[in-house]
This record gives C-alpha cells, sequence and structure tokens, in this order.
C-alpha cells in the first residue's frame, strides 16, 4: 500500500463522515478539513481515478474495498497513537495532532510492535 500521505487523509475523513451520518459528499469533506473546494475536487477525482473510491450520480462517496482498507489502517493508527500520548500525560489536542504527523510516516513494523506493547499492557493504559 504506497498512498499518499493526502491520499491517506481524505480516505480517513471520507470513513469517518460515514461512520458519523452514513451518505458523504465532497462538501462534508470541505467543511471537515477546510480545504477549497477545487481542492477537494481534485482529490476525489483522483481517488476515483485510482480506485479508492466511488461516486454515485448524486455525488454520494463511498469507499472502495481498496480505499476502506487503506482508511481503516489509518484510522486505527490515529486512534491508537493518539489515545496512547494522552495515556503518557500529552494532552488531547497536541496528541491528536502528533497522532496524525505519526500515522502516516511509521512503518507497519513499528506501528505493530508498539500495538503490541499497548495490548500486552492493558492494565497500564486505561484505553
Amino acid at each position: 500500500m504506497n498512498v499518499h500521505e493526502s491520499a491517506e487523509n481524505y480516505l480517513e475523513t471520507i470513513l469517518v463522515l460515514c461512520n458519523k451520518g452514513g451518505q458523504v459528499r465532497s462538501i462534508d469533506i470541505v467543511n471537515e478539513l477546510e480545504y477549497s473546494k477545487p481542492s477537494v475536487s481534485v482529490a476525489m477525482k483522483n481517488l476515483r481515478e485510482n480506485g479508492y473510491i466511488e461516486i454515485d450520480e448524486n455525488g454520494c462517496i463511498t469507499l472502495t474495498p481498496e480505499g476502506r482498507k487503506i482508511a481503516n489502517t489509518m484510522y486505527e493508527r490515529h486512534v491508537l497513537i493518539s489515545d496512547w500520548l494522552i495515556s503518557l500525560g500529552v494532552d488531547p489536542k497536541t496528541a491528536i495532532q502528533d497522532a496524525c504527523k505519526m500515522e502516516h510516516d511509521m512503518s507497519e513494523k513499528s506501528f505493530l510492535a508498539i500495538k503490541k506493547h499497548i495490548e500486552g499492557r492493558k492494565g497500564v493504559f486505561p484505553f
């Protein structure tokens, strides 16, 4: 899975919005990420052309199986890392911002090692 960070962010955002309210349109992504309409439009075109999303005749965006796989991976990383940082005493705003950066740059091997460590210490970490 070799996808650019911006594509990963868009896919994760689509997943989160879909989980919140069902149907997702480009304007929902514009509002969530506070990006311009043209930027989101170009990104959606690229994601569709690369097979990560589908857009129906009403403008509703859905993740393809490959898009959902990437979105789920990014979301899992984001939640686990931000919760972990918060449990270590980092304020939530900073933890979420840092998790956003870390989730994209960390290797799968390192993420799995951190996840295994956290899961092995469930009694220590409150999440």
